[in-house]
């Protein structure tokens, strides 16, 4: 038993983002072989998702949409236009933690070559969250009112009508897939992201209306492309870690004066302790 458990960890641990080379397999498989119940499998994820491009995506507001400045050590600036009307809450959280200064010296943790680079971990693993303390000042750090937490996953999988498509420049949250344990728990899975986002440097159709896309690149995507080539090297058969991890400097959100609120969140899910209730583990 202990040793099933060890190994179910050791899973888990390969990072938040671990599912992407799972679905990198499947597009580069879908390009291959056009397979027709991959296709299905895609359609019925995707639910409402329609099939207009994201240039014609109701992507307006009220206000002007906030705009993301995302300063890369040695390797330049990029702007990314968020898009509340789509991932509200999403948007909300992003914003919260990037003018708390929390992104400040995190890192590019995982880069997979064609097709995205991740970072917004605090632990630079993949296997990191943020606390309550992290978006809200008046919480100290460490305290007994201070915890991990998640937000819940603004995509159709999870029944919220956002069809922006995962091409190019787009940026979107990372999330467990805690479905590789037991299929039952794909509501937390969906459920389990907090600060690790990646952005696409390649459109991955796969991923369309299972991750919570909120936003895209509209300047810098030469320094995206750059990122995207850093020089990377095998762990756990898994060739996406950067020899020397890019290192954020700095993000900060222009709001144009809008105040996007605090956002909503869920306690993280305790998958250890669901394993622990589980009679037959």
């Amino acid at each position: 038993m202990n040793k099933i458990i060890i190994v179910i960890i050791i899973l888990i641990a390969l990072g938040i983002g671990g599912y992407f080379a799972y679905e990198y397999l499947i597009k580069k498989d879908n390009n291959e072989s056009n397979s027709e119940n991959t296709t299905n499998q895609i359609e019925e994820n995707t639910m409402n998702t329609t099939d207009s491009t994201n240039t014609t995506i109701n992507t307006t507001s009220d206000a002007q949409n906030p705009i993301a400045t995302m300063e890369v050590e040695g390797y330049g600036t990029m702007k990314i236009e968020l898009y509340p009307a789509l991932a509200p809450n999403t948007v909300a959280n992003f914003i919260t933690l990037a003018n708390n200064g929390f992104y400040d010296g995190l890192t590019f943790h995982r880069i997979m070559k064609d097709f995205m680079i991740q970072g917004g971990d605090p632990k630079g693993d993949g296997t990191g969250s943020p606390s309550l303390s992290d978006i809200d000042k008046t919480i100290k750090k460490g305290s007994a009112e201070d915890k991990e937490y998640s937000i819940v996953g603004e995509m159709s999988a999870n029944n919220y009508p956002n069809n922006l498509k995962h091409e190019k420049g787009v940026i979107s949250m990372a999330r467990a897939d805690y479905t590789q344990i037991s299929k039952d728990l794909a509501k937390d899975s969906y459920n389990s992201g907090g600060s690790q986002f990646f952005i696409m440097t390649a459109d991955a159709p796969s991923l369309n209306g299972l991750y919570a896309a909120f936003g895209k690149v509209t300047e810098g995507l030469d320094v995206l492309d750059k990122i995207a080539n850093a020089d990377v090297k095998n762990v756990n058969g898994e060739l996406s870690t950067p020899v020397n991890p890019p290192v954020i400097k700095s993000v900060r959100v222009e709001t144009f004066g809008k105040d996007y609120g605090m956002p909503q969140t869920i306690d993280k899910f305790d998958i250890q302790k669901w394993m622990g209730n589980q009679s037959t583990w």
